[in-house]
């Protein structure tokens, strides 16, 4: 089973705070040489008492986590005030994390941050547990808020923390690659879950990218890679970008029926149409991050699709819809163009009821109208219909009338000469004749 980053986290916190504290000792150090300069010494700790030091150094060497957590809890107990209490509670955070004990793994990072406000390590499990908790469903507003606080505290201090004595370099970088990660993983969730997308956007993709420098086909990745499509996909307008990330979200995720329907309809309301959604999807599968030249055609603007269907299209012969379209964002002259052809036209159509008078027919003619039930058409009646004949609110009905003007925001067409259009009634079944004996 793969460790999670912060277990990895964790164990290096513990490497770094492995290295024993100076021991009592009376030995005066080497004096510098007459002319030169002192060496510089390591900041390290020195523990004056020798039973502090012996109790410290047995809990530290004691292999059995539950065992060393016992007898970490007993040092601190003992020795409240030790100059290695910060060490010491690390070692028992790394402890209870191994023992699997997340309650008081949390617990004991709060009591940390009382000793060191500052301290990368509790910060990182901090938000790590806090994001992995709103994830969850476990008050899910709380926690990514609080995955934020911690994340944004944690990006602070790890800029300004010292490598740790007796921790490499190597180590050292590893260490801030993968606290860096999950700060900014957890900063970007919670300001996703608050709608900030462009914060959310800063943060998941500076995770996303150490992820990549870390290892370019890591199949964790997809914690972050999936919000960071949301928050460049959610944002208005949409950055075209998150189109990458959520092919990428698919590819990781071996196509997941949602994140690839949902993926597809981003696709295909911002480009137009759903054709090169296909080969995005192989794309993603092959490559960890978009090219440089990634780029996705947006589909022409209501206005651009307004005159290409008037130049392509006989306006008698549109339907209610491409009208609207039309005289809603087309340019003047191209409104001038199908209105003329339009008004005075006797239309018939279908249409449902949103309110009706003797006198007067409030109707939603487009698909749009119909699913919001809010009218798109006034009917003015040619004359008043007969009280039983008014149709209620809710009912289609068969209409024919005339285009008489209309207003383009909100839009609304305004005809007169209505007259209902009666539906054929079903012919009665034929009798059969009887049978014959």
């Amino acid at each position: 089973m793969k460790k999670s980053l912060v277990t990895l986290v964790l164990a290096l916190a513990a490497l770094a705070a492995a290295q024993p504290p100076t021991a009592p000792s009376t030995t005066p150090g080497q004096a510098a040489q007459p002319g030169q300069a002192a060496p510089p010494q390591p900041q390290k700790k020195e523990i004056k008492d020798p039973a502090e030091y012996n109790s410290y150094i047995a809990a530290l060497r004691e292999a059995n986590p539950q065992l060393q957590a016992q007898a970490f809890e007993n040092f601190l107990q003992q020795y409240p005030n030790s100059v290695v209490k910060e060490d010491a509670l690390e070692q028992l955070m790394a402890a209870y994390e191994k023992l699997g004990n997340a309650a008081r793994t949390t617990e004991t990072a709060g009591r940390v941050l009382q000793v060191d406000p500052n301290n990368v390590r509790a910060l990182a499990l901090l938000a790590y547990t806090k994001r992995a908790g709103a994830e969850a469903g476990q008050a899910p507003q709380q926690n990514a808020a609080e995955a934020m606080q911690y994340g944004q505290r944690g990006l602070q201090a790890v800029a300004a923390t010292a490598k740790p004595e007796g921790m490499s370099d190597a180590d050292f970088e590893k260490f801030k690659t993968q606290v860096a990660i999950i700060f900014n993983g957890s900063a970007g969730f919670g300001a996703l879950q608050n709608k900030d997308y462009a914060n959310a956007q800063k943060y998941l993709q500076a995770a996303v990218n150490l992820r990549a420098k870390e290892n370019a086909n890591d199949p964790t990745a997809l914690r972050d890679i999936y919000p960071l499509a949301l928050a460049y996909l959610e944002a208005t307008p949409i950055n075209p970008t998150g189109l990458w990330w959520i092919a990428r979200a698919a590819a990781l995720s071996n196509n997941n029926p949602q994140i690839v329907k949902y993926g597809q309809f981003k696709y295909t309301r911002f480009h137009g149409s759903p054709e090169g959604w296909e080969q995005l999807l192989a794309q993603a599968k092959s490559s960890a991050a978009p090219p440089a030249n990634f780029a996705v055609a947006p589909a022409p603007s209501p206005a651009e699709q307004a005159k290409m269907l008037a130049d392509s299209k006989d306006a008698k012969s549109m339907d209610f819809g491409e009208w609207e379209l039309i005289l809603s964002q087309g340019s003047p002259d191209v409104q001038q163009k199908v209105w003329s052809q339009i008004k005075g036209l006797q239309v018939p159509f279908a249409a449902k009821v949103i309110s009706a008078t003797r006198t007067k027919l409030e109707l939603a003619a487009t698909a749009d109208a119909i699913e919001k039930n809010v009218a798109d058409v006034t009917v003015t009646m040619i004359a008043p219909l007969p009280l039983a004949s008014v149709p209620k609110a809710g009912q289609e009905i068969q209409v024919q009338a005339k285009p008489d003007s209309y207003t383009a925001n909100p839009f609304m067409l305004q005809m007169i000469d209505g007259q209902l259009i009666a539906k054929p009634s079903a012919k009665p079944p034929a009798k059969k004749p009887p049978a014959r004996r």
